[in-house]
């Protein structure tokens, strides 16, 4: 024999070894439970799904419920009245034949019962009672229709019945009333028929009872009607309601679907042109078929793009003159500016030469030429990328030199403002395939910006990277923003505080021409900011240009400042990796 241990590892096999030996794993009851329900969600969210989406369906759907509810209410209506017209119907006249019976065979009752003749005339033979004459012309009359019961109230054995009906059949309520009433009036209740023959099945039917008074007490005569046929034609009744009904509510839904298919189309086909429209294609139309209203609305949605396209063309005509005049303008300025600048470079040089006033003007005149430059280069770069000429120089660069050459180019203005830079780069190379040329444009237009409203304190520059992606993060603690601001932080000539003196003498395009450049090399600008806290932006690039960007190794907001909202209870929310979600101001 195997030992136990080996015996209970051959019957406790996991699923893992039931596979290595090729067979299927048992699934529970609890895992056929769960996938049952977890298709049965998919499929309800693929109906919500289709009824919002479709106008049809929701149309179709509202007047199947709607014609359903009517079909029903009218259905019941119906059928109960056809109920009431049978068996009232059907009541009266068994009340009439009753009453009819009653009164034929009253005189039977009347007459002594050794009054009778024998029957055949022999004198020997035993007269025959008034309740058995009562019972035999009661059941000729009845026939197989119905039957009739004779009690006797005061004497034994003068109770009589037709056929194999049970005397138990008639109701005590109805034989309670009668008594009660003590007159020969008629009386009709509900009642379930019973028979004595185990072969013949119980009915629903009614009793109608009378009272007789007789020479030898007072009888109760009971006619038991059964309701089997009008039972049956009322099962039938219902059936022919419930299939007319059924095709009633189908046809209106056909009829729904067709209506509203004459309506719908023409929608989608106005929904579809203009999906059309909005990618570009401004020659897509409508055709116009009839005089209705839906040809109208073809026509004015034609006329519409007609007039859009016509307001399109003159709006990137206009463009075109403009970044045309930008273009030439800059251009044209630039030889003028080279003579002025080589005597504004003669007159700076020989400043000390002059009178105070002489050498005050020529410092202004070269700070002015500075900034002017510098505003004339930018709008150059800006209408590159207005005219779509803008290209980038594409090499493999270690991130980190990128950082440390742009945060040397603004050591000096730094220093300025009594501001330091505490820089976190990783210890290992951070490789990317970019423009350092104008990534180091971007940065330092982001560090000028730090510098410009970090009020002095330390800014923090972080370099970060993954597999697919690099990112670096300038953090400042100044001013910060006010809500709302962070949809024109990167608008052109934009400026958070009008009112506020530029120290460093921006142009107003730096964070534009910045935002250009990160399109450019398919990566994301972002920014944070929060009054009292600072701000930060964040660059993030893919590691190989002409991949996808799907994420950021650095987070938009600083760890510090969601870590502090997360403890007061005021958790920072989600931000989006496409765009910035909260503000920042622009200072180039």
């Amino acid at each position: 024999m195997p030992p136990p241990s080996a015996s209970a590892s051959g019957r406790n096999l996991s699923g893992s070894a039931l596979k290595a030996r090729g067979k299927k794993p048992r699934r529970t009851f609890r895992q056929i439970a769960r996938g049952v329900r977890r298709r049965a969600r998919r499929w309800a969210g693929r109906v919500r799904s289709a009824y919002r989406r479709s106008l049809q369906l929701r149309v179709v759907t509202s007047t199947m419920v709607i014609s359903m509810v009517v079909v029903a209410v009218l259905g019941v209506f119906l059928f109960q009245s056809i109920t009431e017209t049978m068996i009232d119907g059907r009541t009266r006249a068994a009340t009439a034949e009753a009453k009819a019976n009653v009164a034929s065979v009253a005189g039977y009752f009347t007459v002594s019962q050794n009054d009778v003749p024998p029957k055949g005339g022999d004198e020997a033979a035993a007269p025959i009672s008034p309740v058995e004459l009562a019972a035999r012309d009661l059941a000729e009359r009845a026939g197989s229709r119905y039957d009739v019961i004779i009690l006797n109230q005061g004497q034994v054995g003068q109770d009589r019945a037709t056929g194999s009906i049970d005397a138990a059949s008639v109701p005590d309520r109805l034989r309670r009333d009668l008594k009660k009433n003590g007159s020969t009036l008629n009386w009709r209740q509900p009642a379930t028929l019973r028979y004595l023959d185990n072969a013949k099945p119980n009915q629903i039917g009614f009793v109608v009872g009378s009272l007789v008074y007789g020479s030898e007490g007072v009888y109760e005569i009971y006619h038991l009607f059964p309701l089997q046929e009008e039972e049956e034609t009322l099962s039938s009744v219902l059936q022919l309601l419930v299939i007319v009904g059924a095709g009633l509510v189908l046809l209106l839904a056909a009829i729904a679907s067709l209506v509203t298919r004459q309506v719908v189309t023409p929608v989608r086909l106005a929904r579809q042109a203009a999906e059309r429209l909005a990618s570009g294609r401004l020659e897509e139309r409508l055709k116009v078929r009839g005089e209705d209203d839906l040809a109208r609305l073809a026509t004015s949605f034609n006329e519409m793009a007609s007039n859009l396209a016509l307001k399109i063309h003159q709006l990137e005509e206009l463009s075109q003159v403009q970044r045309q005049f930008v273009s030439d303008v800059s251009h044209e300025l630039r030889t003028p500016l080279t003579t002025v600048r080589m005597a504004a470079d003669l007159l700076y040089e020989a400043r000390e030469d002059f009178d105070p006033m002489a050498s005050r003007s020529a410092e202004l005149m070269q700070a002015q030429l500075n900034r002017f430059e510098s505003m004339l280069a930018d709008l150059l770069e800006i209408s590159r990328y207005d005219a779509g000429a803008a290209t980038l120089d594409l090499e493999s660069v270690d991130m980190r030199d990128v950082v440390l050459r742009a945060v040397g180019d603004s050591e000096a203005l730094a220093e300025r403002h009594v501001t330091r830079f505490e820089l976190r780069l990783p210890n290992e190379p951070c490789m990317a395939e970019c423009d350092s040329r104008r990534v180091e444009r971007i940065l330092r237009n982001l560090l000028f910006n730090a510098i410009e409203h970090g009020e002095g304190k330390d800014i923090v520059v972080a370099l970060g990277a993954d597999r697919d992606a690099v990112a670096v993060a300038v953090r400042d603690h100044g001013v910060g923003l006010r809500h709302g601001e962070e949809n024109m932080v990167f608008d052109r000539f934009w400026r958070a505080d009008p009112s506020r003196a530029r120290t460093i003498g921006g142009t107003g395009l730096g964070l534009a021409i910045s935002r250009e450049d990160a399109i450019l090399h398919g990566g994301w600008l972002q920014a944070w900011g929060s009054p009292g806290e600072g701000t930060q932006f964040r660059l993030s690039l893919p590691r190989l240009a002409g991949t996808e960007l799907k994420g950021s190794p650095l987070p938009l907001v600083p760890p510090e400042v969601e870590m502090r909202r997360t403890w007061r209870g005021h958790a920072t929310p989600a931000l989006s990796a496409a765009t910035g979600e909260s503000g920042v101001f622009d200072v180039d």
